[in-house]
């Protein structure tokens, strides 16, 4: 049996339009309840709190609220909006009458429609946790959806003078007891099998034409219903009204939206594609966008899965035989290492660690790039990979680290403009994702705080780890000339224009010596500035 239209059930529930309303001022879909004492109070659950874990009991009664205002605010890919809404949505449909459900234009508006008291899980962004602190009757709870806690990551931050990933990612395997011997210590004798997993990508198969892709099964896709089609009509009219602006192009819903949908792709990835995601997860295939990546960071980040439950099922697939270790640490330590200490930064360094500009980099994002024109780039990787964002609103990490980030950084393109082009056009893009990772990994405008030198590399670091520059009109060994490929000059001038903030950290020694020897080093720099403002 098919569930009922969203839509006819939110009319069945819609407030009146109070009197004297404007045209346009959205309709408040919320149920009027009787005043009456919970032994629960209503959990208020955002957009990105959408799994069971959020709630103190099945049954708790709950609040979802739909904001057109945030939607109006940013310029969001289209695909994410679609992606949030849906999921909201459809969680409402779940809950049926456990919850009330509104929309209106703004978080305050919808409040003011609930006449009780409310309980929210700590959101993930200030910005969220000042407007419950504003609102009346909300108690905030400790944030969920994490490995650990805030208070943990203090505790484990206190008296350091470096907050290591990696030592923080241990004390949470110690803490979780996950992937241990029973003497505490790392199953396999080690905490870290990265070195095994940086393969470069397979070759195109010889004696045929067909392009390198991984032999692994496909992962789970979702099947759209009918409140992804009105969530799609009604972005068609809310954008031809003018009301929102998006980038990026439409296309059919390939992550999940509801807990059971996120955990079937969960299980798909842990028994079909978990054992070869380590070893190439660091890898490249232009015809290959999914590899063998769980695609589950849009759900994790909607609040759908547990991250705990999905590294102890990790876990279960290595101690039953059926995944090597390599794969199954790497996954773990994305879950509780790398997605927690990338939350605990954005909360520790405090709200100035998203102004920080170590390296000066003040140049605007081209119009190019921040409109995913992919057409009007000629070099492949790049074309490629904002191809993908454009298209899905989504790339892996080293597409994301080592080809988008890794331009921005050699060309000196303002930090805060990249974070916020990264929140708004990826699929699991939030606030507390894009600091650490855009303003401190990525374009390591923190100055070290967070990674403990620039990630700039030139384009034989791409010819290694993937298989766009056979294919592609620049010559990754190039440095000047048309054929120069602007991943390998770009990477020197950068270098050049901040040697003298680079000098002090040892990591860079090596490299910076490098331009010494370089006879032509003037004309490079020359030519990338030169280009600077072109699309490659």
């Amino acid at each position: 049996m098919r569930p009922r239209p969203l839509r006819g059930w939110l009319r069945a529930r819609a407030s009146p339009r109070p009197a004297g309303g404007t045209p346009g001022t959205p309709r408040v879909a919320a149920r009027r309840f009787p005043k009456q004492t919970y032994l629960v109070t209503r959990r208020w659950l955002f957009a990105d709190q959408l799994g069971p874990h959020f709630l103190d009991d099945p049954d708790q009664p709950v609040l979802l609220v739909e904001s057109r205002a945030v939607l109006a605010r940013h310029r969001f890919h289209r695909q994410k909006a679609h992606l949030v809404l849906s999921a909201l949505r459809h969680r409402a449909r779940e809950l049926g009458d456990q919850a009330l459900f509104v929309q209106a234009r703004t978080y305050a508006e919808a409040r003011a429609q609930v006449h009780e008291p409310l309980s929210a899980c700590a959101p993930t962004s200030r910005g969220a946790l000042e407007l419950l602190g504003r609102l009346p009757d909300v108690e905030v709870l400790p944030e969920r959806g994490f490995a650990s806690s805030r208070a943990d990551f203090e505790r484990w931050a206190d008296g350091r003078t470096r907050l290591l990933m990696e030592d923080f990612y241990r004390d949470a395997r110690r803490r979780l007891g996950l992937l241990l011997e029973p003497d505490g210590g790392p199953v396999g004798g080690h905490w870290n099998y990265d070195s095994d997993n940086r393969e470069p990508p397979p070759r195109q198969p010889r004696g045929t034409d067909a392009p390198a892709v991984l032999d692994v099964p496909e992962p789970w896709w979702p099947e759209e219903d009918e409140i992804d089609e009105e969530v799609r009509a009604d972005l068609d009219r809310w954008e031809a009204s003018g009301e929102v602006s998006f980038v990026g192009r439409d296309g059919p819903r390939r992550f999940a939206v509801t807990h059971r949908e996120a955990r079937y792709a969960l299980h798909t990835f842990l028994r079909k594609r978990l054992p070869a995601f380590g070893p190439v997860e660091d890898a490249m295939l232009h015809a290959d966008w999914t590899m063998a990546h769980s695609l589950l960071s849009p759900s994790m980040n909607l609040g759908l899965l547990d991250p705990v439950e999905c590294a102890r099922a990790a876990e279960a697939e290595y101690r039953n035989g059926r995944a090597p270790l390599a794969s199954v640490e790497g996954y773990v330590r994305q879950l509780i290492g790398w997605r927690d200490y990338m939350f605990h930064v954005y909360w520790h360094f405090g709200p100035d660690y998203g102004r920080h500009n170590y390296l000066a980099a003040r140049r605007k994002l081209p119009r190019w790039f921040a409109d995913l024109d992919a057409d009007a780039v000629q070099a492949a990787c790049l074309s490629d990979v904002l191809a993908g964002v454009r298209d899905r609103a989504w790339v892996h990490h080293i597409p994301r680290l080592m080809v988008l980030g890794n331009y921005a950084l050699q060309r000196g393109w303002s930090p805060q403009e990249l974070r916020d082009w990264f929140h708004y056009s990826f699929l699991d893009g939030y606030e507390w994702v894009m600091a650490a990772n855009v303003i401190g990994m990525s374009q390591h405008a923190d100055g070290g705080l967070m990674a403990t030198k620039p990630y700039a590399a030139g384009g034989a670091y791409i010819n290694r780890m993937s298989d766009y520059c056979g294919g592609c009109r620049y010559d990754p060994k190039q440095r000047r000339g048309e054929d120069a490929c602007p991943y390998s000059a770009g990477y020197w001038a950068f270098l050049a224009r901040n040697r003298e903030r680079l000098e002090g950290n040892r990591r860079m020694v090596q490299p910076l010596r490098g331009l010494d020897r370089l006879a032509d080093l003037d004309k490079v720099v020359a030519q990338e500035r030169g280009r600077a403002s072109t699309a490659p």
